[in-house]
């Protein structure tokens, strides 16, 4: 217990610390530590993420959940990363060999789809990651407030690993994977109607000015959307989770302790076939709903 957390004995040295090194530890944790004490881990790594170059250094003081999730797992931009440029290349590879041609007259489309993809990747890793946690939740009263309770209780993800002060049971953790597919579900139908918006626009623009007898029909907007929702609250959801929990056996195998890159190969590794993958799925799925 001495070593999980540092409590207000210890605090002293740890502002002692943090002074020298020119940094001020942001109100919710200065209030976690004078209450109920801090991870010795979280305090140690954010004293380093504040010495990062820009903006890193800045987002670690601005961005509290960036912060809590890079104190959570170091890894995160990594993870973050790895699936924009995946996602991004495998995306423009298929919409090169797709459009042909056309593709530079239809670069606005491509670009569209590119830029909510990105945000959908983020959104992916993001929901799912897991993150620091400091003090108590607020308690509210009545219906809302249980349940905002009951979800901030929840693990980020199906598989997260227990840590001081953070225990899930079973039933919580069946309950996450619900709870996110909710999620899920709900940045899906979004971002596909606000992507699938802008593409028809565009389309219903040109064909105003141009007209093609070559011209596919303009996608329906709302079951665009919906199939997005689908898609991700089912697969993505159900892909992502297996995709964490094999991340976190790895990340705590004893080969990937003694050589980080072996973590960092199989995230790619996984993460990029997880793309090809789901991208044949949601394909396949767009063809039985008739959307393509």
């Amino acid at each position: 217990m001495a070593e999980a957390k540092i409590m207000e004995a210890a605090f002293e040295e740890v502002m002692k610390e943090a002074e020298a090194r020119g940094v001020k530890l942001p109100s919710d944790m200065m209030e976690a530590a004078k209450s109920n004490g801090l991870r010795k881990l979280f305090l140690l790594r954010y004293l380093d993420l504040q010495g990062s170059v820009w903006p890193l250094g800045f987002l670690m003081k601005y961005c509290s959940m960036l912060r809590n999730r890079m104190l959570a797992d170091p890894s995160f931009l990594f993870k973050v990363g790895t699936e924009i440029v995946i996602d991004s290349c495998c995306a423009t590879f298929a919409e090169m060999k797709k459009r042909g041609k056309d593709f530079w007259s239809e670069f606005e489309l491509y670009l569209a789809d590119l830029l909510v993809g990105i945000v959908v990747d983020i959104a992916l890793v993001g929901m799912l990651a897991p993150y620091a946690r400091f003090g108590q939740p607020s308690a509210s009263r009545g219906l809302f407030g249980r349940l905002q309770h009951a979800c901030a209780a929840l693990p980020s993800s199906v598989f997260e690993a227990e840590r001081p002060g953070c225990s899930f049971s079973v039933k919580q953790r069946i309950a996450t994977y619900f709870y996110k597919g909710v999620l899920y579900g709900s940045v899906g139908f979004g971002c596909g109607l606000i992507g699938q918006g802008i593409a028809n626009l565009v389309m219903t623009a040109k064909r105003n000015i141009r007209k093609s007898e070559e011209d596919i029909p303009v996608p329906p907007l709302l079951q665009s959307a919906a199939l997005w929702g689908v898609f991700l609250a089912v697969s993505s959801n159900t892909r992502y989770q297996i995709i964490n929990g094999l991340e976190r056996l790895v990340e705590a195998s004893p080969v990937a302790k003694q050589v980080p890159p072996v973590a960092m190969a199989f995230t790619v590794g996984v993460r990029f076939a997880n793309n090809i993958y789901g991208g044949m799925q949601f394909v396949d799925w767009a063809k039985w709903s008739g959307v393509q």
